[in-house]
């Protein structure tokens, strides 16, 4: 039975650097129920274990405006933590944006409705069974950002903000996490100098919940590095802070959304490869070492691509899946806690459904061990002509491969395909029978079977070369007719006459995907936008270079003239 909150009226509280000042706060929760006693004796290293795997509420509460709704994403209702619930995730962070919702002057107080609320979502998550996490959110750039020139007063209010969360939530059960501020940052400072101001918040922090009674005095306490970086001077600097103090119910938390060049499709990274995996090494490599060994457990805060939120297609799919399998195996390895960023990109909010149900099934995967993958889940085959046999490298991780599959037919090893030293060979008659006369795009999927984990679709595609248009436009951004005959745009090049990078990304020819150009299958256009001709020198000739995952090219020149612009291809 869900149990219903408690809203008494307490005592003023008061508040630091607000003199006299006073709330009304609530106590929200009854005694925990019995099947709860066991969370009150666990360590912070077993309770940030018991919330693997955990998902973000994101872009609801932490919306910045005056409603859940005002980014997008429905109200939210036991239905959708249910649905989540139903996945298999332990915990839920559930990000709250204050600033909208508390006094700017002393005493700084918080809307009670809007505290109703956020304890009301709270409460329905508690009574799923999930472990819940909740902070102040997006103020951490509205206004405690300013923290270096407006000390006291930012001070001033980020207590009072917690007084108050405390308050309300004191009696919470301890399933009930708190972490002190998302991705903290301040203005106009030294990095060195900004851990300063952030220890001095971690203070304020640790002093207000532990004070403040009830079930807040042993409450599992997040603290986050500056920025929520991994690098290892932030990491220095948290740990540093978390020591000082000197309480054994403490995590730290850092974010981490992949090899920032693979993540959003700049310079040329479109695969996961060696240098993409390392880096996620070194991130889980490092807190392992700073952390977890020397007591403390981590929670991995948020993670994912940066790509998904400008278009899905950023991150080709077979390499993104493998992004999201290794990390997954990888926080295992370094007993990391993950909460997966979502703001509504992957969890349809309406529908209850995944939008990706692949991409789902390979982090859910990971909870339990490896999934076998390869390098590549695309078999391109030339249409019109005699396919030819392809071999794919298998990446087994540790498993064995055990059979092939399309649909519910079995693939016949030794006719249909082989297994060898190279990888996984389809038989030239296999592609044949796969594309046989039809039209160009994906032709079949078939499916590699691994001894454990998720399958590795492979998608067969009859493709022929993409071919360009002549287009004209304004610097607002122009549209390129591109027949892509059944392929998928990876990348773009695009040089100056004399060889140097042309674009928002001066620094290397290889732009980034879905900033300066972006691909439209269904129009048949790859857009040049409006940002990519900001940076392109007036008078000027741009050479480009699309690249596409079959391995073709497509040459395409661009002349710009005032704000008048003219492609042809080559």
């Amino acid at each position: 039975m869900r149990r219903k909150p408690i809203r008494l009226l307490a005592a003023a509280v008061a508040v630091a650097a607000a003199a006299a000042a006073a709330f009304t706060v609530r106590t929200a929760f009854a005694e925990p129920e019995a099947e709860r006693a066991d969370a009150a004796q666990l360590s912070a290293a077993e309770t940030v274990a018991a919330m693997q795997p955990g998902w973000n509420l994101g872009n609801s509460l932490d919306a910045v405006g005056e409603d859940e709704t005002a980014w997008g994403n429905p109200r939210i209702t036991p239905e959708l933590l249910d649905s989540i619930r139903a996945q298999g995730f332990n915990s839920i962070r559930i990000p709250v944006t204050w600033s909208a919702h508390q006094d700017e002057a002393a005493p700084y107080a918080i809307d009670t409705a809007y505290m109703d609320r956020v304890e009301e979502v709270v409460d329905l998550a508690l009574e799923d069974g999930f472990y819940v996490l909740i902070n102040i959110h997006h103020d951490s750039w509205q206004w405690v950002n300013q923290m270096p020139t407006q000390h006291d007063a930012v001070l001033a209010r980020y207590d009072a903000a917690w007084t108050q969360i405390a308050a309300a939530f004191a009696d919470a059960p301890p399933e009930l996490v708190f972490e002190n501020i998302n991705e903290p940052q301040f203005a106009d400072v030294s990095e060195e100098e900004g851990d300063a101001l952030l220890h001095e918040l971690n203070t304020s922090f640790h002093e207000i919940v532990r004070g403040s009674g009830g079930g807040n005095a042993e409450r599992l306490l997040v603290i986050p590095t500056l920025h929520t970086s991994s690098e290892q001077p932030r990491l220095d600097a948290a740990a540093e802070s978390i020591a000082s103090l000197d309480d054994p119910m403490i995590a730290a938390t850092v974010h981490n959304y992949g090899f920032w060049p693979f993540s959003v499709n700049i310079a040329g990274y479109t695969t996961f490869n060696d240098e993409v995996r390392a880096d996620l090494e070194g991130v889980f490599d490092r807190v392992k070492a700073t952390f977890v060994d020397k007591g403390v457990p981590v929670i991995l805060g948020e993670w994912g691509l940066l790509g998904f939120d400008k278009h899905v297609g950023v991150v080709e799919q077979g390499e993104k899946l493998k992004f999201f399998e290794y990390l997954g195996y990888y926080a295992a390895k370094t007993g990391v806690t993950t909460m997966w960023w979502d703001n509504g990109q992957h969890f349809d909010r309406t529908a209850h459904t995944w939008k990706d149900p692949e991409l789902f099934a390979h982090v859910a995967g990971a909870w339990e061990g490896r999934s076998g993958t390869a390098a590549t889940d695309l078999v391109y085959v030339p249409a019109g002509e005699t396919p030819a046999a392809q071999t794919i490298a298998l990446q087994e991780n540790g498993l064995e491969f055990t059979g092939l599959s399309h649909g519910d037919a079995e693939l016949a090893e030794g006719t249909d395909y082989t297994v060898g030293a190279d990888g996984l060979t389809l038989s030239a008659d296999l592609l044949a029978r796969l594309v046989g006369d039809g039209g160009l795009g994906e032709r079949a999927v078939l499916e590699a079977r691994f001894s454990s984990g998720v399958p590795w679709q492979l998608h067969v595609i009859s493709s022929q070369a993409p071919v360009a248009q002549d287009a004209s436009g304004t610097t607002a951004g122009l549209d390129v007719p591109v027949a892509f005959n059944g392929d998928q745009l990876a990348t773009m090049e695009a040089v100056y006459a004399d060889g140097t990078p042309a674009g928002p990304a001066n620094w290397t020819p290889y732009q980034e995907f879905a900033v300066a150009f972006e691909p439209d299958y269904e129009a048949g256009t790859i857009a040049l936008t409006e940002a990519f001709f900001a940076a392109v020198n007036d008078d000027s000739t741009v050479n480009l270079t699309f690249h596409f995952w079959s391995g073709k090219t497509l040459e395409y020149t661009v002349e710009r003239s005032g704000s008048g612009v003219a492609g042809s291809a080559a």
